[in-house]
């Protein structure tokens, strides 16, 4: 991927390079610091020290006027870059037409038609109908909704190491307590958790089908596959660490999942439009879930989200029982469409496996040259290092905060994640320039040099 093959420097407003003006973080910065401890409740976190400005591309401005290379993409939403013109044209018409009015009140054609881009693209060629919905969160509980209507089944399973989001019911879904749980309870019940594949850790030599076989074996005789509504599955984990299943594990649960009339629901909210190399990460094993959650790169940072599933799953539900005043906002419609619009233009799942086939040997290398890096592991634009005690796996969580604080003073976004936060992962915009890509990485090997010596 070249820079003229990036979107990005089509009508350039930031220019597609790292600049630094300040020490990060800068003057206005730490202005900024001190006015939120009196304003912002403190449970309110941020990883990163400095305050944006503005972005183009996958270049970020903070205020004191440095320009950051985004290796983050605010976890995996501005897939498309930042103020990608088609995008911000199409929020400028639809704000100046109407702002809402609610679809559950007086529906408009948006709705409708991301409804019918989610059919399309989503895996499967059964008819499909769509609910949309404003956050992550709220698509997964609907999908859940929806599975136990459709059942008459209560009981949910989830996998270690998940992350559905923080409402109850998917925080009772989540598994990391801190700081996703901890004194937030009492949680929704029905909710059982199995063994997932994680290759890293899992006994040597366990394939994807006996890791399967752990799991499903958990679960038939724990909870009576008679009783399970759903399983709610990441195609690859996303908070949890960038966990990649063996292969033949995510088909495996699927056909059970078929076999029994469990309703097999994929949580595409992180590795969906494109990340991973395909549209969606069910796809590389060729699995079609019953039900689809999606988000965060759907409308390139306005609030959407969305259910799609096989249609008599869907309209099993009675009317008015979907909804949600903010769902399937009008202006976030448009940023939706324009944005779906411009990943197929200039096809972005190939970007994301020119992105991988250019960072993945750089993180391999790593991995040879630090006992320290127990793993490198993702698929497409969605790769990221776990970093251990040197020869252990003992998880340093530690270290992976340091090279990420390394990385934001030499202005680079990064994101750690993973049960014991030891993971350090990278999820770039699709449409960043080779040269800038190249640049990035240059600053993270050093701050994982720095750090692990």
């Amino acid at each position: 991927m070249t820079e003229h093959e990036s979107h990005a420097v089509d009508g350039e407003r930031i220019p597609q390079k790292r600049v630094l003006v300040t020490e990060i973080p800068g003057p206005r910065s730490k202005e900024l610091s001190e006015r939120r401890k009196a304003a912002v409740a403190s449970g309110v976190s941020s990883a990163a020290p400095f305050y944006v400005a503005d972005g183009f591309g996958a270049i970020v401005r903070d205020v004191d006027g440095n320009c950051l290379i985004d290796l983050g993409s605010g976890i995996a939403v501005t897939s498309v870059g930042h103020g990608v013109p088609a995008v911000v044209e199409a929020v400028r018409a639809q704000a100046a037409q109407f702002t809402h009015s609610c679809f559950m009140v007086a529906p408009y054609e948006g709705y409708v038609a991301v409804c019918e881009r989610l059919a399309e693209l989503t895996p499967g060629d059964h008819e499909k109908r769509s609910a949309l919905f404003n956050s992550g969160a709220e698509a997964v509980e609907n999908a859940v909704k929806i599975a136990r209507h459709a059942t008459g089944r209560a009981a949910v399973a989830v996998f270690d190491h998940a992350y559905h989001g923080r409402t109850n019911l998917t925080m009772a879904l989540t598994a990391k307590v801190m700081p996703y749980k901890h004194r937030f309870g009492p949680f929704a019940p029905e909710v059982y958790r199995a063994p997932m594949s994680y290759p890293l850790r899992d006994p040597e030599g366990l394939t994807g089908e006996q890791a399967a076989k752990r799991a499903i074996d958990e679960l038939s005789v724990q909870v009576g596959t008679a009783n399970l509504a759903c399983v709610v599955i990441e195609p690859i984990q996303g908070e949890g660490g960038f966990v990649v299943p063996a292969p033949g594990f995510l088909p495996a649960i699927a056909t059970w999942c078929k076999e029994n009339a469990i309703v097999l629901v994929a949580d595409e909210i992180q590795t969906g439009f494109g990340r991973t190399g395909a549209w969606f990460a069910s796809e590389h094993e060729g699995v079609v879930p019953d039900l689809v959650t999606t988000a965060k790169g759907i409308a390139a940072g306005l609030p959407l989200a969305a259910v799609t599933g096989r249609a008599e799953l869907m309209d099993a539900v009675h009317s008015g029982g979907l909804g949600g005043t903010y769902g399937g906002n009008p202006v976030a419609c448009a940023a939706a469409l324009a944005a779906i619009d411009t990943m197929r233009e200039l096809d972005l799942p190939s970007a994301a496996r020119r992105i991988e086939n250019a960072v993945r040997p750089r993180l391999d290398a790593l991995h040879k040259s630090h006992t320290a890096v127990a793993d490198v592991r993702g698929r497409g634009a969605m790769l990221a290092i776990e970093i251990t005690r040197p020869g252990t796996l003992e998880p340093d969580a530690a270290s992976a905060q340091k090279v990420l604080q390394r990385c934001y003073a030499q202005g680079v976004i990064a994101l750690t994640c993973g049960t014991w936060g030891n993971v350090v992962r990278l999820l770039p915009p699709l449409v960043i320039g080779e040269a800038l890509l190249d640049e990035g990485l240059d600053v993270f090997e050093s701050a994982v040099a720095d750090v692990l010596g």
